[in-house]
């Protein structure tokens, strides 16, 4: 089989200014996939952005068929994976430190017709998806520290992703 690439820009990096048009000229670019950064200055020590602003660019991304990605960095994400749901999320991915019930909360985002990913940071080992990995729809898998952008790469993450492929592969 192919390997699938996708290139998710976050519009935490847009002029909130002209959000609507950053997201059409990216989508005008060639992506397919609009992805939110959402932290609860909780999980993480920021804070970003809400459902509501998912709600108010749902139709320029269903319009120009690209889909809405939310990373949720978020303690507790039950909550908030309904919310986005219903803003227009297509995928949502969390955490597995920031649910107390990580079967539950992708249940949680199926059951609201999204596609289930989790979030690894760098230090989160890949054990976490033992008892989930058949349930998931994708993983993201983090090469910095969630939280702030711009930071630096963290390599050590390279085999993390050579070692979850084998996992997939293998399936």
């Amino acid at each position: 089989m192919a390997k699938q690439f996708r290139i998710a820009p976050s519009i935490l990096s847009a002029n909130f200014a002209k959000l609507g048009q950053e997201i059409t000229d990216v989508i005008t670019s060639g992506t397919d996939l609009v992805h939110f950064d959402v932290m609860d200055n909780h999980y993480v020590p920021n804070l970003t952005i809400g459902p509501l602003v998912c709600e108010s660019i749902r139709e320029i991304s269903k319009n120009a068929g690209a889909l809405i990605d939310v990373h949720l960095m978020v303690e507790p994400v039950d909550d908030l994976i309904v919310e986005f749901a219903k803003a227009g999320a297509n995928m949502i991915s969390f955490h597995p430190e920031a649910s107390k019930h990580i079967d539950r909360s992708i249940s949680l985002i199926k059951d609201h017709n999204c596609a289930a990913g989790l979030a690894l940071n760098p230090s989160t080992p890949l054990s976490s998806l033992d008892h989930v990995l058949e349930k998931l729809d994708f993983v993201l898998i983090m090469s910095v520290n969630p939280g702030f952008s711009g930071q630096k790469f963290i390599p050590s993450v390279l085999p993390k992703i050579k070692e979850l492929n084998k996992l997939i592969t293998d399936k």
